[in-house]
C-alpha cells in the first residue's frame, strides 16, 4: 500500500493505541488541531482527549508527566512539536528517563517513546533546524531512531511503543509528505537492525533520515557512471548495527557516512571509529564523512543549502575514494 510517511506514522500509532489502552498521546496542539504536522488527524475524534493530551507550552512538564506516568505503567507518547524543542525537556530526558531503570536497581521501567520532527527543513532558522541525535546518542539509557522511509517509520514506531525503554524516535520535517509503499497489514521492525537499501561492490555509504534519500540519488548517478556503491541505511542509530556496516566494508573496501548533523562529535565520528576497529585491514583508503557545517543554521536559503550536504558532496567524496577525482 502506498502512503506517505505521514500517514504511516498515524497508522503505527493508531494500530498501538487500538492494541492497548495504556498507550496514550501528549504533546502541544496533538488533540484538536491534530499535531503540527498533522501526524495524529483524527486521534481525538477515535480516543478522547483524556488519551489525546493538548498540553501548554512546556516541554520539561509535559515530558516529565509522562515519565511520571511510564513509571506507573501507563505506555506515553510524547510529540515534540520540533526535537529542537527537546532541549527545553533535556533534564526529564537525561536525568529521569535515561537513569531511572538504572538507579532504581531495575525496580522501575520507563515506556516512553519520544517523537517528533528533527533536522533542517526550508528557512527555519539557527534554532528550528537542528540535528541533534548525536546529543541523545552520547546518553546511556535512551535508544535513537531515525527512519528515511514510510515503510520503516511504521515498523519501527510499532516497536518503539511496545519497548519497555524511553526511545527517542525523529522523523525530518522534509520526509512527512514523502511516500513509499508500506504494506498490507500489521508489522514490526526490530530495533538495532540495519537495512542494505542498495547493494554495491566499489564502495559502501552509510546514511540515515533523508540523508538516505540523498545517498540513494547519489548511488544511482554513480552507477551510470560505472561505479557501484552499497548504500545502508542504519534506521537505528542506538544501539547501533556495526555488524551489518562491517559486512559492507569487507565486500567494499570503502567507506562514506552521511550525516545532516555537525562535523564535530558527529554521529559519523562514532560509527568511523567502530569500523577503524572492526574492519581496519579491509579498508583500501581512509573513510570519508560529509557531514553539516559547523555553524548555526543560516536563514539566508543560499547559505542553508551550503550548510547541508548535498548530491555533489557525496558524489566527490565517494570518487575521491575510488581514485576517480
Amino acid at each position: 500500500m502506498l502512503m506517505s510517511y505521514r500517514e504511516a506514522l498515524n497508522q503505527a500509532m493508531r494500530e498501538e493505541m487500538r492494541r492497548d489502552s495504556r498507550i496514550f498521546l501528549i504533546g502541544e496542539e496533538v488533540g484538536y488541531y491534530q499535531g503540527a504536522f498533522k501526524v495524529s488527524k483524527g486521534f481525538v475524534e477515535e480516543f478522547g482527549p483524556q488519551r489525546v493530551v493538548d498540553t501548554p507550552i512546556t516541554e520539561a512538564g509535559f515530558t516529565g508527566l509522562a515519565i511520571g506516568a511510564a513509571m506507573a505503567g501507563l505506555h506515553p507518547i510524547v510529540e515534540l512539536m520540533t526535537m529542537n524543542f527537546g532541549i527545553l525537556a533535556l533534564d526529564q530526558i537525561v536525568n529521569n528517563a535515561a537513569k531511572i531503570h538504572y538507579m532504581s536497581g531495575g525496580q522501575l521501567s520507563v515506556p516512553l517513546v519520544i517523537r517528533g520532527p528533527g533536522s533542517a527543513a526550508h528557512q527555519l532558522g539557527a534554532q528550528h533546524s537542528q540535528s541533534l541525535e548525536a546529543w541523545f546518542c552520547h546518553v546511556p539509557g535512551l535508544k535513537v531512531i531515525a527512519p528515511a522511509t514510510p515503510h520503516d517509520a511504521k515498523g519501527l514506531l510499532k516497536s518503539a511503543i511496545r519497548d519497555n525503554n524511553p526511545v527517542i524516535f525523529i522523523e525530518a520535517q522534509l520526509l512527512y509528505g514523502t511516500k513509499g509503499d508500506v504494506g498490507d497489514g500489521e508489522y514490526t521492525i526490530p530495533l538495532g537492525v540495519a537495512e542494505v537499501k542498495r547493494a554495491g561492490r566499489d564502495a559502501t555509504i552509510v546514511a540515515y533520515s533523508k540523508m538516505l534519500l540523498l545517498a540513494l540519488e547519489a548511488a544511482d548517478q554513480l552507477s551510470r557512471e560505472g561505479i557501484e556503491v552499497e548504500v545502508i541505511d542504519p534506521r537505528t542509530l542506538k544501539p547501533l548495527d556495526i555488524p551489518t556496516i562491517v559486512a559492507s566494508v569487507k565486500k567494499t573496501g570503502r567507506l562514506v557516512i552521511v550525516e545532516e548533523g555537525w562535523h564535530f562529535c558527529g554521529l559519523g565520528a562514532q560509527i568511523a571509529e567502530s569500523i577503524y576497529a572492526a574492519a581496519f585491514d579491509y579498508l583500501d583508503a581512509p573513510i570519508q564523512r560529509v557531514t553539516g557545517e559547523d555553524v548555526p543554521m543560516p536563514y539566508s536559503r543560499p547559505l542553508e543549502n551550503a550548510a547541508i550536504p548535498d548530491k555533489a558532496r557525496v558524489i566527490e567524496a565517494v570518487k575521491t575514494l575510488c581514485g576517480t577525482q
